[in-house]
């Protein structure tokens, strides 16, 4: 693949390391270990060293225009569709790539579930990846006979410049909400860093839109095909929306027809992701019958909205970590719910503290009952990152049990006729972070573990 490596540990006998200075590393503080591991040239902005050196003023630009200068022609043969978004990258990334590859299209798909193509599935650090790595797995797409890339596009990734060079046949905005203040520290800015990747088109120019979002006119440029999606006025019109705990009624008018379709996801927020890949698609020219006829087959990503039946309650693992998501999250229940809502839910540690009262108070005031429990605690005290999210409860409906396990046989021994118990924040990660160790922790294992152990014991 690319033949610059950033990483000292993947260097091998022969190859030229770059030290690239990022947020948490520098990459000087590798060379020699680069260089023991075999490296015959160093990229560097100082120092001398025992084999081949090149300075340079800015290692970071160099690689940049490098990659771009050597491999982007080959990787602009593929269409490239990118998504930017607070909420519902995933669920729409996800749902192109599944359409596309069901209708024997090549796909890949770059994001928060991983890197995916073919039978190829691998986990990824970050939502969109450094730019050495990015480029790496667009030529892999390539040589491995893709013909479109979908990717999540985070606003991180457009700040920190991770997509340089990039040009999108397609880009789109999901919704602007409260997240990663702690990097961006205002709104503005934050929506200011996704507004960057309306300007990266090439070809179709195609955007799409999310009209019901305050922020979307900031996304809406003069040189891109514009398509806005809305449920008041728009170029696609949403109406009559019926929900159930197995899926979503819905009919919406685009080019002077109207269509009348059903989706096996739940929430008002799935119609959007659904129609903005819909919309996506036809207007890269795949027809639209073909994709209706999939509707029945496509599925959400794993732990966005997962339903375990237990009896005649449902429960349901979901990745909603915002304050817009859980208010999502719980709003779509509320219209289907016949008994109790009962809502797990946490914060993630070293991660903006401003949101978490906002999450704890949404929780409450939209549940029956709610258990504030760990997340990725990571860095910081379980207890300051409650009691930060205990400063906006005004009801006495809760209760605190920092361990994640504990707190979820909890929400499950709770659960009596018909009530819905909701699981947040973690979704499809097997993980959780401990201070700065990773240890196995899958939400779902968690639950159908104790169902089954539940099973064997009333039997």
């Amino acid at each position: 693949m690319i033949d610059l490596i950033t990483d000292s540990r993947k260097v091998k006998e022969g190859d030229t390391f770059i030290a690239i200075k990022n947020i948490n590393r520098d990459g000087h503080d590798y060379i020699e270990e680069a260089i023991k591991n075999g490296a015959k040239k160093i990229i560097c902005e100082h120092g001398n060293y025992s084999v081949k050196t090149e300075i340079v003023p800015d290692t970071r630009k160099y690689l940049e225009n490098y990659l771009y200068n050597k491999y982007y022609s080959t990787i602009s043969k593929m269409k490239l569709i990118g998504i930017t978004g607070t909420n519902g990258k995933t669920t729409t990334c996800f749902l192109i790539y599944q359409i596309l590859n069901d209708l024997g299209i090549k796909c890949a798909y770059i994001g928060t579930i991983g890197f995916y193509y073919g039978n190829t599935k691998r986990e990824l650090n970050n939502t969109t990846p450094d730019i050495d790595l990015l480029y790496d797995m667009l030529l892999e797409a390539y040589q491995n006979h893709c013909l479109y890339v979908v990717m999540e596009v985070s606003s991180h990734a457009l700040a920190l410049n991770r997509c340089y060079g990039l040009e999108y046949n397609a880009v789109a905005f999901t919704n602007l909400t409260q997240d990663h203040l702690d990097f961006h520290k205002t709104i503005e800015e934050y929506s200011k860093a996704k507004q960057k990747l309306f300007s990266l088109t090439r070809d179709e120019k195609i955007a799409v839109i999310n009209g019901d979002d305050s922020h979307y006119q900031e996304f809406v440029k003069e040189n891109n095909k514009n398509i806005i999606i809305s449920s008041k006025l728009g170029d696609v019109l949403i109406s009559d929306i019926d929900f159930t705990n197995l899926g979503t009624d819905f009919s919406f008018s685009y080019q002077k027809k109207l269509y009348r379709t059903h989706i096996n996801m739940v929430g008002r927020y799935n119609i959007y992701n659904y129609l903005t890949a819909l919309l996506i698609l036809i207007n890269l020219g795949i027809d639209i019958e073909q994709i209706l006829k999939l509707n029945n087959t496509l599925s959400a990503p794993f732990g966005r909205m997962e339903m375990i039946k237990y009896h005649t309650n449902s429960i349901f693992v979901d990745y909603a970590h915002t304050p817009d998501a859980v208010e999502n999250v719980l709003k779509t229940c509320q219209e289907f719910k016949k008994g109790r809502i009962i809502t797990i839910i946490g914060c993630g540690g070293n991660r903006d503290k401003t949101k978490r009262p906002i999450m704890a108070h949404i929780a409450e005031v939209n549940s029956d009952y709610a258990i504030y429990t760990d997340d990725n605690p990571r860095m910081e005290d379980e207890k300051e990152i409650i009691n930060d999210m205990l400063k906006g409860c005004t009801m006495t409906n809760h209760e605190v049990i920092y361990n994640r396990k504990e707190a979820i046989i909890k929400g499950i021994t709770l659960l009596k006729e018909n009530d819905i118990l909701l699981i947040l924040g973690k979704g499809h990660e097997d993980y959780q972070i401990i201070g700065t160790e990773k240890h196995h922790f899958s939400d779902k294992e968690i639950v159908n573990d104790y169902l089954k152990e539940r099973m064997v014991v009333n039997e």
